[in-house]
């Protein structure tokens, strides 16, 4: 069941999703694609921590095609049309991937720099910043220096940023994230759940993001 937590504003959504997860950022677009037709007044949107996989070791130098053959017990040829279908859907919220040249990157302390980045007001633009660096930019979000210069374009302190990215600082907060999605029986990710009731599993069509806010916006003016 949903958390009973509610917020000062109109419509708080919850989104659940990993730095490493191609499906997360489209579905990320979609929703602000929802949320730009309908303009709902005040939104919380909130992103909670989840890891695809928690084994996930940082290797620069192995191929994502070669980890996900090895990772799903599939063909590379499996993974090319896997990885070409979603570049796609990519491509259709305007966004350019080249999967092929992301870096196999363990996403815990990414995690852990968004954890902070909430608590300094900063985690809407750092996610997109992070999003944006690992399929965009095709740069190692486990690198500090990476996480650094992400710091220092929007503004986080560097020095107290590089402190929390040398420690396990708010490891606590990823793992209660993590939780509270086996408590919602989240199998994969993004996952959104609107106002603590309504929950939307996957990049749905802008459409299904749409139709559900236009429910939560209803619900609240009555």
């Amino acid at each position: 069941m949903f958390s009973k937590l509610r917020s000062k504003y109109d419509m708080q959504i919850e989104v659940w999703s990993d730095v490493m997860c191609p499906f997360c950022y489209i579905g990320k677009r979609r929703l602000e694609q929802a949320l730009e037709q309908l303009a709902p007044k005040e939104v919380e949107i909130t992103w909670k921590s989840f890891l695809l996989n928690p084994d996930l070791e940082t290797d620069t130098e192995k191929s994502v095609f070669d980890y996900l053959a090895e990772n799903k017990g599939i063909t590379k040829e499996a993974v090319r049309e896997m990885c070409a279908q979603a570049e796609a859907m990519a491509g259709e919220v305007g966004l350019n991937y080249t999967l092929e040249k992301t870096v196999v990157a363990d996403s815990l302390k990414a995690h852990r720099f968004l954890h902070f980045a909430k608590h300094a007001g900063k985690q809407q633009v750092v996610k997109e910043r992070l999003l944006a660096a690992h399929f965009g930019e095709n740069k190692n979000v486990d690198d500090n220096d990476v996480l650094l210069e992400i710091a220092h374009a929007v503004g986080l302190d560097p020095t107290r940023t590089l402190e929390i990215l040398n420690s396990r600082e708010f490891e606590e907060g990823v793992k209660y994230d993590i939780y509270e999605a086996h408590q919602l029986g989240v199998k994969g990710v993004p996952f959104f759940v609107f106002n603590n009731k309504y929950g939307i599993s996957g990049a749905q069509p802008a459409e299904v993001f749409t139709k559900t806010l236009q429910k939560v916006m209803s619900e609240e003016q009555a």
